[in-house]
Formats: C-alpha cells, structure tokens, sequence
C-alpha cells in the first residue's frame, strides 16, 4: 500500500463520516419531537425566575 493509496482512503473515509455526522445532527435538530425542547430552550434567557 503507496502513500497516495492510504492518503486517497483516509480522505474519503473521514469525508464519509463527517459527512454521517452532519446529517445525524441535522435530523435531530429538525426532528419534529425536538420542537418542543428547543422552543423552551430559547425562550430560557428571557425567563425571570
């Protein structure tokens, strides 16, 4: 295995998993059960309790 066969195989094997990663985190961001979580969380600062 050359240099350049490792290097192509690292390149497209981490661009595969980050790119996993951001779709897993998309999906949850835009989950529709999440809605509900992430509207009370952003109404947090402007609670005065």
């Amino acid at each position: 295995m050359s240099y350049e066969t490792a290097a192509s195989f690292a390149q497209t094997s981490g661009l595969l998993y980050f790119v996993g990663i951001f779709a897993a985190v998309t999906l949850y961001a835009f989950w529709p059960r999440n809605r509900t979580r992430f509207e009370a969380a952003a109404h947090l600062p402007l609670n005065e309790d």
